[in-house]
Order: structure tokens, then C-alpha cells, then sequence
């Protein structure tokens, strides 16, 4: 089986700096981006990215929604790293107690997402790539 791979971002630009030259706006087109990724490396990771951007966004108003949000985004991280071969590590309870901590779970999700990406010796975006399981 085979899925497409992701980017390799700069983890400080993720989680620092294009969100502040975007005035936040950068952090809601890499959520999107990062669960799209999820699906394309995997079509048995299902998930709808859009919704995962209305659940941090528009959820707010109903409180839980972001959490889980970024809980499951932690969990299909974990199935990604499990897809390519790789021992799963990112805990998705770690980056929803990040979210806490100034907003440090862009950070630790795209350091995990990185060493799939690594794992593959650095592919183009969107490049086939073969899973393990």
C-alpha cells in the first residue's frame, strides 16, 4: 500500500513565527494541512480537515470541540507514525496539555510529523511513498 507524503516544516516557524506575521490566521492553514496530510499518507486515517478547522475555530463556542480536536489530531499523528513503520510517539495527551502551555502543540506535532517525513529520507510533498502496515 501507498500514500503520498507530507511537508517538512520548521518547527519555530510552525508554532512562532508565521503565526505571528499572519496574525494567527498560518495556525489554521497548517491544522488543515497537517490533517490532510494524515489522510493522503493513509486513506485508512479518515478525517475531514475542514471540520478539524471548524472544531478549533467555530467549536470555541461549545468548549470541547478544539480539545478533542487536537487530541485526535495527536492520535492519527501516532497512526501515521505506525503506517510508515515507525514506533509511534506522539502521545496525544501531551499535545492536548501543550495547547496549555503557549500553545506549544504545533510544535511538538510537527517535530513528531518530521521524523516520519525523515523516516522517508526527506521526500518531495505529495511524492509516493510505500507504508509498512
Amino acid at each position: 500500500m501507498t500514500g503520498r507524503a507530507g511537508k517538512t516544516r520548521n518547527i519555530f516557524l510552525v508554532w512562532l513565527i508565521w503565526p505571528l506575521i499572519t496574525l494567527g490566521i498560518y495556525h489554521f492553514v497548517w491544522y488543515y494541512k497537517v490533517n490532510r496530510e494524515a489522510k493522503d499518507l493513509d486513506p485508512r486515517i479518515e478525517v475531514n480537515p475542514a471540520m478539524t478547522v471548524v472544531a478549533i475555530t467555530l467549536g470555541w463556542l461549545l468548549i470541547i470541540p478544539p480539545f478533542v480536536s487536537v487530541y485526535n489530531t495527536g492520535e492519527r499523528i501516532a497512526r501515521m507514525q505506525r503506517s510508515a513503520g515507525l514506533a509511534p510517539t506522539c502521545n496525544p495527551w501531551i499535545g492536548l496539555i501543550l495547547m496549555f502551555v503557549a500553545g506549544l502543540h504545533p510544535l511538538y506535532y510537527q517535530n513528531e510529523l518530521n521524523q516520519i517525513w525523515a523516516h522517508y529520507g526527506y521526500p518531495e510533498e505529495g511524492q509516493q511513498v510505500t507504508l509498512a502496515a
